[in-house]
């Protein structure tokens, strides 16, 4: 099953949750660069064809829905099975590849083991999993993000053909996010990111900077001073891709 990656067309940080930061978001779905999940038999693993630092998200998403009362068909499936990972997606690139592949193996086991669990019970507990985890489980096109990523609210506006850039950069959120914390608190506009969720797409690409657009940029290029060289496209997310309207 594809695991598709996303985009930030905009993303305004409005506050803060305990160590959590609340975002105002545009999320675009961008289905031209993916990771593909599959079950095959053997002893149980998460198999990947690239290293992933730390735990695998999807090791958090089997504990969630054994928690939400699937233990016995998941420790029954896999004790035959084993998770197999293609990843094509960057990581550290703010395309939300984890995120991403959480979802996906969601609807991957609830369909493959008939669990019948339903999108609104999936997207509760993928809020629980990782921050952008319920966008990728709502099968939004286009998003309004909010909250800590659990409020998804579809937009519906064309999206524009988009092309990125990953430069080899490995942007930390957790991170960029403690920077903007300590740093650029006061760059919160409040007015502006409500007048951000009403744009269209096209008005906010043409009309606002990338600085506008994503509060994290300033503490993403104080850490990753790098990032500075590409002026002429806009910052997804923590970064570090990038991105621009295909001409």
């Amino acid at each position: 099953m594809r695991s598709f990656a996303k985009i930030n067309l905009f993303l305004k940080v409005v506050g803060t949750r305990a160590n959590y930061h609340e975002i105002a978001s545009r999320f675009i779905l961008f289905e031209k660069i993916f990771d593909e999940i599959s079950f095959e038999r053997g002893d149980f693993e998460i198999k990947s064809n690239v290293k992933i630092n730390g735990e695998n998200i999807i090791l958090r998403a089997i504990s969630e829905l054994k928690k939400s009362g699937f233990k016995n068909e998941l420790d029954e499936f896999f004790s035959t099975h084993k998770i197999v990972i293609n990843k094509q997606i960057p990581m550290g690139a703010g395309l939300g590849g984890g995120s991403s592949n959480a979802a996906t193996f969601l609807n991957l086991v609830n369909q493959t083991l008939n669990l019948k669990i339903s999108k609104d019970d999936l997207i509760k507990i993928g809020a629980k999993i990782g921050a952008d985890v319920a966008f990728f489980l709502s099968g939004f096109k286009c998003a309004n993000v909010g909250g800590i990523g659990e409020i998804v609210s579809e937009f519906d506006d064309f999206v524009p053909d988009l092309e990125i850039f990953t430069p080899d950069i490995f942007c930390d959120t957790p991170s960029v996010y403690k920077k903007f914390r300590s740093d650029f608190m006061q760059n919160i506009n409040v007015n502006l990111t409500n007048k951000f969720l009403t744009l269209k797409n096209s008005e906010l690409l043409e009309n606002f900077t990338n600085h506008e657009l994503n509060d994290l940029l300033a503490p993403c290029v104080s850490l990753y001073p790098e990032i500075s060289e590409y002026k002429n496209m806009f910052l997804s997310g923590s970064g570090s891709t990038l991105f621009k309207v295909k001409k």
